[in-house]
């Protein structure tokens, strides 16, 4: 693989490489489902499904007429006129999330959706700081981003993996008591995923933590660029913990590839964020709203509910982690196996001697498979199109399985 500080290949001489990810030397000609297809021939499986993004797989027939159609009558407008697709969008994606009589404004990027959405909690509740856990990733670039301690309070879970209570956590928790409730806009909740672990938080914590600072008056705002749009086997990942957010951010899965994002909210906090608009606030980028995008939007929507898919992604993925687990329990070098619908890691032991995470995702990319893997977290990532079929995640356990031996 390629090392990422030696900058560019031949291959892309112009092109700026500064995600931090190394690269290998493969060239990708073209994709159909949930296969890659090499300039020499080779055909690859996308675990991937790209950057966690193309969740009905790649070319998308029924995705690329809608892109199509749109195309042929309008993509991009200003912020003076409109179009009813943008309405049609924001009613499907508010449908989906049980929000019903709310909001939704469409942008470009899973963290520019994040950072809107926090920074609408802070605009609406008027106080000075936000709470999320530690281990939160939540957006690329901003307050979000950044965390700063003026602006944010982190708490770390860590601390809750030894509590001995089963019971709901409520006011007694000395750890609880330590959050300064009475200045806290919102929590801010990411339901996985955390920076690519692929870790889940307990769910009576963010019950606990959600119910004290809607109690002081705060807001919910939950990240869904990742764990949303059926990837976790719901249509969204708050539902496993049986929330019910003010503001939710969503990206990735919502184009299938397109740069779409969205921020869906409450009709209660539309209302209170259209009171600060008519009082001065705004916000405003170029391809706001565009037509294009929501038709992307809608027509994935549209397809993930008319197919099943959500409730696909929730069966296959427990059979695939069922072979998952079968393999943990053959090879001692594993650790762990979690994940939830189609979001599942494996994750090895870092002190076995003569095992190489790097030497593993390559042998898996040549015998036509590519994973995520996290080397500072020693694990392998399985994020395949919620359309994947499921002679290929056999395949897979059966290539892993031979590999490990």
């Amino acid at each position: 693989m390629t090392d990422p500080s030696r900058g560019n290949t031949t291959r892309t001489p112009h092109v700026l490489r500064c995600t931090g990810y190394d690269r290998t030397d493969t060239e990708i000609d073209r994709a159909v489902g949930c296969t890659l297809y090499t300039v020499d021939g080779r055909e690859i499986v996308d675990m991937e499904s790209g950057v966690w993004a193309v969740a009905l797989g790649h070319n998308h027939p029924r995705i690329n007429g809608a892109l199509r159609a749109q195309l042929d009558r309008i993509s991009h407008i200003g912020y003076r006129v409109s179009a009813a697709i943008q309405d049609d969008a924001a009613a499907a994606l508010l449908e989906s999330a049980g929000l019903t009589g709310g909001r939704c404004v469409f942008l470009s990027s899973g963290s520019e959706a994040v950072e809107f959405s926090v920074q609408i909690a802070r605009r609406v509740t008027g106080r000075p700081l936000l709470l999320t856990l530690t281990e939160s990733f939540l957006s690329s670039y901003g307050s979000a981003g950044t965390k700063r301690p003026e602006e944010w309070a982190l708490f770390d879970r860590a601390g809750c993996a030894d509590c001995p209570s089963e019971h709901p956590c409520d006011g007694s928790c000395p750890r609880l008591a330590e959050i300064p409730f009475d200045r806290i806009g919102a929590m801010v909740f990411e339901p996985a995923s955390a920076g690519g672990f692929i870790r889940f938080p307990q769910e009576k914590l963010i019950r606990a933590l959600c119910r004290r600072v809607r109690s002081a008056g705060g807001l919910v705002v939950v990240n869904e660029v990742t764990t949303g749009i059926g990837r976790t086997g719901t249509w969204y990942g708050f539902e496993h913990a049986g929330l019910r957010p003010d503001l939710i951010a969503v990206g990735k899965g919502l184009g299938n590839g397109y740069p779409v994002s969205a921020v869906a909210m409450r009709g209660e906090v539309a209302d209170a964020v259209e009171h600060l608009i008519e009082k001065g606030f705004h916000y405003a980028q170029s391809h706001q709203n565009d037509p294009l995008g929501c038709a992307v939007a809608t027509e994935v929507l549209r397809v993930i509910r008319e197919e099943g898919l959500v409730e696909r992604c929730a069966d296959v993925g427990a059979t695939f982690r069922e072979g998952l687990e079968e393999i943990a329990t053959a090879h001692p070098v594993v650790r762990d196996v979690r994940g939830r619908g189609l979001m599942l890691a494996i994750e090895f032991a870092a002190d076995r001697d003569g095992f190489v995470l790097d030497d593993l995702f390559a042998r898996l990319l040549d015998r036509g498979f590519l994973v995520g893997y996290k080397p500072e977290g020693n694990l392998l990532r399985f994020f395949p199109p919620l359309t994947i079929p499921e002679t290929d995640l056999a395949r897979l356990l059966q290539t892993l399985d031979e590999l490990l031996r």
